[in-house]
């Protein structure tokens, strides 16, 4: 079983995972603390940011800057992270990237600390649904991913534009506008169309009767 945070309840955290930090040297004294940056690879599958709309590339370089901070019920974590998201404009489909700086607080609780907050008439069902919306350390660690995760997607752009004066593409064409100023087409009104069609049609009769009649006018006059 997974939570929220990504520990494995039934498993151990991997130290060795650049997104796992060590918080046993707090001693789990209150007020104790730490700062720290570290410099990882973004993680992947799936991107770190809005699928399909723009993300920190798997592997691309993320600047962290942490304080853990020892409270009564576990570790407050507050940080931020450093990116540069690649993406494409919603307006030109033309690649940017955008530098991103996420902000988080996030608080890992110690298991014994919840559970002598719970009374014992709590109901289980919901001590099981806070659990789910809480995070955990495990043997003092902690997974960072999935906060981080949420902090990245809210500091995206969800319409990242190029430039805000970006004026897009032509919907009839798909030219690029700002590369073609001026750039339009004639607008024919519907309810005319047909109309010009026939008058197109009857301009072309009369000039097929000129053709063939005309002949026998003029020898008369010659007369």
């Amino acid at each position: 079983m997974i939570s929220k945070a990504g520990n494995a309840l039934n498993g151990h955290l991997d130290h060795r995972n650049p997104l796992v930090f060590d918080t046993r040297e707090l001693g789990r004294r209150p007020g104790a603390l730490k700062r720290l940056t570290r410099s990882v690879d973004a993680p992947g599958s799936p991107v770190l940011g809005i699928d399909g709309v723009i993300g920190v590339p798997e592997g691309a370089p993320l600047e962290l800057d942490l304080r853990l901070e020892s409270v009564m019920e576990g570790v407050l974590v507050t940080g931020t992270a450093r990116a540069s998201a690649e993406g494409e404009c919603v307006r030109c489909l033309e690649p940017l990237t955008v530098e991103v700086d996420a902000d988080f607080q996030e608080m890992f609780s110690y298991p014994d600390a919840d559970d002598r907050g719970r009374s014992s008439a709590a109901d289980p069902a919901d001590d099981a649904e806070d659990d789910e919306d809480r995070f955990f350390l495990e043997d003092g660690l902690f997974d960072l991913e999935s906060v981080l995760r949420d902090a990245v997607v809210l500091a995206l752009p969800m319409q990242p534009v190029c430039k805000e004066t970006c004026a897009g593409l032509c919907s009839e064409c798909g030219i690029r506008l700002d590369e073609n100023p001026g750039h339009h087409h004639d607008a024919v009104d519907i309810r005319w169309a047909a109309l010009q069609g026939l008058a197109e049609t009857v301009q072309d009769g009369e000039k097929d009767n000129m053709g063939g009649a005309e002949p026998g006018v003029d020898e008369k006059q010659e007369k």
